[in-house]
């Protein structure tokens, strides 16, 4: 049996090739990210950094905030290092726990709003 040569590469084939190429790269990019959504995103909800029971409520802090009962404290770093929150603006505390108490003691039986306050 005889080899037979390779065809030299025409400039046709080598278009035709690109094009192929282009096409199957769009493709690709275009359905990438109904792909990606179509997969089941895992949530991940950081660990508690520390967490509590004082006064019968449930305090939690991480690195998303404060939150008593699951509902979240509106808490602001002062240029110090202390903390302040929604609840009392004029006494600052040493850490987010220490304010997070604070916040328990002065709700009472009180329970905090579901939605953060927004700044306007």
């Amino acid at each position: 049996m005889h080899a037979v040569p390779p065809a030299p590469l025409t400039r046709r084939a080598l278009l035709r090739s690109a094009l192929t190429a282009a096409v199957l790269a769009g493709t690709a990019a275009a359905l990438a990210p109904v792909l990606r959504a179509r997969r089941p995103r895992q949530t991940v909800t950081p660990a508690p950094l520390a967490e509590e029971t004082y006064r019968g409520r449930h305090i939690a802090v991480d690195l998303a905030g404060v939150r008593i009962d699951g509902r979240p404290l509106h808490v602001m770093r002062r240029a110090d290092g202390s903390y302040l929150s929604g609840v009392n603006h004029f006494q600052s505390y040493g850490t987010p726990m220490e304010l997070a108490r604070a916040a328990v003691d002065e709700l009472g039986t009180n329970q905090l709003a579901m939605a953060a306050p927004h700044h306007g």
